[in-house]
């Protein structure tokens, strides 16, 4: 198998994984709440059901979702220039992996496109510009957040979608990077790729998924990737087989 993309999940992939304090996110939202006399902690279990209603539906139905579909299904009124405090909570947990940079500039100049599928609720600008802070946007070739589209991972459409934002059409010429085996791995392979699993983040109960995929490559840091994709192709370009 030739190779044309490597597209990667952001979060516990592109980002090292953290535990998040959700009574805190959800705390942070309340700042943005514009309702007349709401209680705060009123507000903030309001928010937290509706996060979890919202990532159930992109569980069982890949339905996608906005920051601005929290408070819709938690019936409050915002303002999104009011949402700072809940990009101030999250900006510690946004910084890239050191090794992102050096790996991206080896896949490129083994002449692979470098893509990035990322199941989210924030916009593309936030995404932009954690890349573009930490230096590694001008290597992407192609991003897709889902938060912009109808559906999330583990949907074969986000996956193409993926596929067409990097140029590529077919899917047996692309390998998936992630640290999920129900959206990630499992999803990836079920749209026709090969998948390669980042496998160090604790994923919460409620966000798994009906089914594990078993990944053909595992990888215990990102410098690790060539030598897996060496194995999963014929003619990785530079990439030195083994």
């Amino acid at each position: 198998m030739d190779l044309d993309a490597v597209i990667f999940d952001w979060g516990g992939t592109l980002t090292r994984w953290h535990d998040v304090d959700f009574h805190a996110e959800s705390l942070a939202l309340t700042a943005a709440v514009t309702t007349a006399g709401h209680d705060p902690e009123v507000s903030r279990a309001a928010l937290h059901e509706a996060g979890q209603v919202v990532w159930g539906r992109s569980r069982d139905h890949q339905q996608s979702a906005t920051v601005g579909d929290l408070f819709e299904v938690a019936g409050l009124d915002h303002d999104p220039a009011l949402l700072t405090a809940y990009r101030q909570f999250w900006e510690p947990h946004t910084y890239t992996d050191p090794e992102v940079r050096p790996l991206f500039e080896r896949l490129r100049a083994d002449g692979l496109r470098v893509g990035v599928l990322s199941n989210t609720i924030w916009p593309r600008e936030w995404h932009v510009g954690f890349f573009e802070r930490d230096g590694v946007y001008d290597l992407i070739d192609g991003d897709v957040y889902t938060s912009e589209i109808a559906w999330t991972k583990p949907s074969p459409h986000a996956f193409a979608a993926a596929m067409a934002a990097v140029g590529v059409a077919d899917p047996a010429r692309c390998v998936y990077v992630g640290d999920r085996l129900f959206d990630d791995v499992w999803g990836a392979q079920q749209a026709g790729m090969r998948a390669v699993h980042v496998p160090f983040s604790a994923i919460p109960g409620d966000q798994l998924g009906h089914t594990e995929g078993t990944p053909d490559g595992v990888v215990r840091a990102l410098a690790e990737l060539p030598e897996v994709l060496a194995h999963l192709c014929t003619s990785c370009f530079g990439i030195a087989q083994t």
